[in-house]
């Protein structure tokens, strides 16, 4: 039985698996809106997730024309699934198995904000809308029957464990959080457990930072003293989404001094962790006497640690996965089927007015009642008419079967003879 959806998805993606940050950083999308509006214009439906370690791009069309596409928009490197691998590759992301961190929860959030991107950008389809929606189905199921997030970090709390991992410890320490968004609360929330001596949070909008800061019982500080509080705290640990670097090498190596006692050749080690993307710090601050700049692609090795402890569970997922895929290639092939069925009811309902205007037009003076009467009768046969048709349709599509399904619509609506062959 043919195994194709028939409803052609594409998906093209790049991620932590094969690119590092900075090549992440330079195949981003900066106007995102932009790029939607553009793809609508050759897809019937697209979609642009973007995530602080990968850029998926889910379209409702064809694998050669996404990559065509993507190439005309200066992106190379990328991979691009089409199909059901395209489906178990959305599924998988959904079910945080293709996470850096295994079983982290965010993506679920990140996926739904890229829909209702796609969907205020006039980008969206009705097939890109089913895959998402089915796609989170899956992944909160997958949470619900496994453990696989059980104690899961997210990235934010992986950048304290680096932080820790690289201090030994971090109690009495003084941490800055640069950025009060999602990422910042969930660095923030991670801090909470530590023996700090004090948690610093600021943003661009201060109201932001006072808030985070007295969810965690912080201290919320001027964006304008963001380096007085880089030369006063042990870790920094930015997470903006600022489109361009906030924290600057020429200002930082300033701040720096002020860590310097008098007799000390070198000023006292600062640890810089950037889980922004784009990158919150400018690459030169690593030439900064004292800094230790970490970005996400130091992470790698708690990923790494991560996963490893979560492989049985990650396993579990995968068997549901599969499970799921069967019945989302289903529900594709049904969505490819109405397509079909759309015309034929057109085709049916312009015939069933058109004998209704007629038999009313022959009645001569008919009151409402009857006109009323006419119109039920006609709408009501025309339905059970194409009931078992309708259900052959759907049945023939959802089994794989696409051409007997069109070849019903055909015979039907254009009068072709329909040959069925016996393989047998």
């Amino acid at each position: 039985m043919p195994d194709s959806l028939h409803t052609p998805i594409a998906l093209a993606s790049l991620s932590h698996h094969q690119a590092d940050i900075a090549s992440l950083e330079a195949f981003r999308f900066p106007d995102e809106e932009a790029l939607l509006r553009s793809a609508r214009e050759l897809f019937k439906g697209a979609m642009l997730l973007q995530t602080c370690n990968r850029v998926e791009v889910l379209v409702q069309g064809d694998a050669g024309a996404l990559t065509d596409f993507l190439q005309a928009q200066g992106r190379s490197g990328f991979a691009v699934l089409q199909g059901k691998d395209a489906c178990r590759h959305l599924l998988e992301l959904a079910c945080g198995i293709d996470s850096m961190i295994v079983g982290e929860d965010q993506i679920l959030g990140q996926m739904k904000k890229a829909l209702a991107a796609s969907q205020e950008a006039g980008a969206c389809s009705g097939i890109i809308e089913l895959c998402i929606n089915k796609a989170v189905h899956v992944g909160a199921r997958v949470r619900s029957l496994t453990r696989i997030n059980r104690g899961a970090v997210s990235i934010g709390s992986a950048a304290v464990a680096l932080a820790e991992q690289l201090l030994v410890s971090l109690k009495d320490r003084h941490i800055l959080v640069v950025g009060s968004g999602e990422m910042g609360r969930m660095v923030a929330q991670a801090l909470v457990a530590k023996d700090l001596t004090a948690i610093y949070v600021t943003n661009r909008t201060p109201e932001r930072a006072v808030a985070l800061a007295r969810k965690i019982g912080g201290s919320a500080v001027n964006f304008r003293d963001l380096y007085r509080y880089i030369a006063l705290s042990d870790v920094v640990i930015s997470c903006t989404a600022a489109p361009h670097p906030v924290i600057h090498a020429g200002e930082l190596a300033e701040a720096m001094q002020e860590r310097r006692w008098p007799l000390d050749e070198h000023p006292r080690p600062l640890i810089l962790i950037d889980i922004a993307q784009p990158r919150d710090i400018e690459e030169g601050a690593r030439d900064v006497d004292g800094v230790h700049l970490f970005t996400i692609d130091d992470l790698r090795d708690i990923s790494r640690t991560n996963l490893d402890s979560r492989r049985t569970e990650a396993e579990r997922a995968r068997t549901i996965i599969q499970e799921e895929l069967d019945h989302f290639t289903r529900l594709l092939r049904r969505a490819a089927a109405d397509e079909n069925l759309a015309l034929l009811y057109t085709w049916a309902e312009a015939i069933r007015t058109r004998e209704r205007d007629r038999a009313l037009s022959r009645l001569g003076t008919a009151d409402a009642k009857v006109a009323e009467v006419v119109d039920d009768l006609t709408r009501v046969m025309t339905k059970k008419l194409l009931a078992d048709l309708t259900l052959s349709i759907r049945s023939s599509a959802e089994h794989g079967d696409a051409k007997t399904a069109e070849a019903l619509v055909r015979a039907l609506t254009q009068g072709e003879i329909v040959c069925f062959h016996n393989d047998e």
